[in-house]
């Protein structure tokens, strides 16, 4: 069998405004080993930055986008990022706690006309390989508040999905980062993580 060279690639959404963008620095990484394995995607195996006001980020099917702090994009950079996700791409935000305040209204710049609507437990997006039937799974505490899954939904293709209350992120993360995360609780979230590449990938 001869060696096939990587397909796909994995980004983080660089933005700006003071937010940390580059928080949970072995996420992705861990979560593009456990897809390769358990989905047989060929992702690269370390993860891209891409701006959000940049051309390259066409060239990703999955982005993912994090931090506790505050979120600016331009108008043209939310016009770049509309652009991406009508034209097929996929944003997976992370609330890392803080974030919701700040990444609501930049949103709205992207798609004025939508709303963010929480996902049913029965959505597809928690019934590919892994199965969630309560929907989002909690991973990691804040303010004793139930996780929830939030989507943008455009002409019937969810574009952007926005994990609120979970921190989805710090369960991807080197095992010990977070010493309350069981393992137990870290696999659920990379489950919960190859569900969403195995739905972008698919829709």
């Amino acid at each position: 069998m001869g060696f096939t060279s990587p397909s796909y690639k994995m980004a983080k959404l660089k933005y700006n405004g003071g937010g940390d963008w580059y928080a949970n620095r072995t996420a992705l990484p861990n979560l593009i080993e456990f897809c390769n394995k358990n989905l047989s995607t060929n992702f690269y195996v370390a993860e891209d930055v891409v701006d959000v006001g940049s051309e390259e980020l066409y060239n990703y099917s999955f982005i993912y986008m994090t931090g506790h702090g505050n979120v600016v994009f331009s108008d043209a950079e939310a016009l770049n990022l509309r652009r991406y996700l009508i034209g097929g791409g996929f944003l997976h935000i992370d609330d890392n706690y803080g974030l919701d305040k700040f990444i609501r209204p930049q949103m709205k710049k992207v798609f004025p006309e939508l709303d963010f609507v929480e996902l049913p437990p029965n959505h597809k997006i928690y019934h590919q390989k892994f199965k969630f039937p309560g929907g989002l799974p909690k991973i990691h505490e804040h303010d004793n508040k139930r996780p929830q899954g939030f989507a943008l939904i455009y002409k019937g293709r969810v574009v952007c999905y926005y994990t609120y209350e979970c921190d989805l992120g710090n369960g991807w993360e080197d095992f010990g980062t977070y010493p309350s995360d069981t393992q137990e609780t870290r696999l659920k979230a990379l489950r919960m993580g190859a569900n969403l590449i195995q739905y972008a990938l698919t829709n």
